[in-house]
């Protein structure tokens, strides 16, 4: 059994529960968007990017109920990649990638740069928040947050930093103002801008018609 192999299989054992929109089915597309890039990227490292991409979302804070848990969770999968006989340099770059791709950690200036390896498993899980399958994702995670659909008296607000982008009081609809009509933008690889076109124009499709509906019950 393969390295990656086992990796998988401690993904899926880890996220198969998950029904916030980061369950198993949005890393494998996640996996298959870097591996497109990877294609066009020869100087990175194939097994540190699909390694991350797998794993990014194994002990991501917002999944757990506390602090603690997410650490116990990166604890232990430290450990388990220990187990697999991985280089401790290569666990390092792994978990370095996953430490410093996320969004809200970027609001804050905290987020440390990111090799190309980083560049590419960020911009794979940006792309799943773009497009037709980002608004299915926004929509999940609200109702599981209870965050209000739509409401045209509460206005988009840019989060500064992570405890604004992580506070409820926003809406969904709202969220793509807040965070996925910037992504296009923000990306680091040619691939995933040529990507993210389309996708970015679906949502902006997407919100005048859905606007244009909701009107009617004015």
């Amino acid at each position: 059994m393969t390295e990656l192999t086992e990796i998988t299989h401690y993904m899926q054992q880890a996220l198969d529960q998950d029904n916030s929109g980061h369950s198993v089915d949005h890393i494998n597309r996640v996996v298959a968007l870097a591996n497109r890039i990877l294609l066009n990227e020869p100087s990175a490292d194939a097994f540190v990017v699909r390694a991350a991409a797998l794993l990014h979302d194994v002990y991501d804070d917002k999944l757990f109920n506390t602090e603690a848990e997410a650490l116990e969770a990166k604890a232990n999968l430290i450990q388990f990649l220990q187990h697999l006989e991985i280089t401790q340099d290569t666990i390092d770059h792994i978990i370095a990638i996953i430490d410093n791709m996320s969004w809200s950690k970027s609001l804050e200036g905290q987020a440390k740069p990111l090799d190309i390896n980083g560049q590419i498993v960020q911009d794979a899980d940006r792309l799943e928040a773009v497009g037709a399958i980002a608004v299915t994702r926004a929509i999940t995670y609200g109702a599981v947050k209870n965050r209000t659909l739509y409401d045209p008296n509460i206005a988009p607000r840019i989060a500064k930093n992570k405890a604004q982008y992580r506070n409820d009081d926003s809406t969904t609809i709202n969220h793509f103002y807040e965070k996925l009509l910037l992504i296009k933008d923000r990306l680091n690889t040619e691939t995933a801008r040529q990507i993210a076109v389309s996708r970015h124009q679906f949502m902006l499709d997407f919100l005048e018609q859905f606007k244009a509906e909701w009107d009617l019950s004015k």
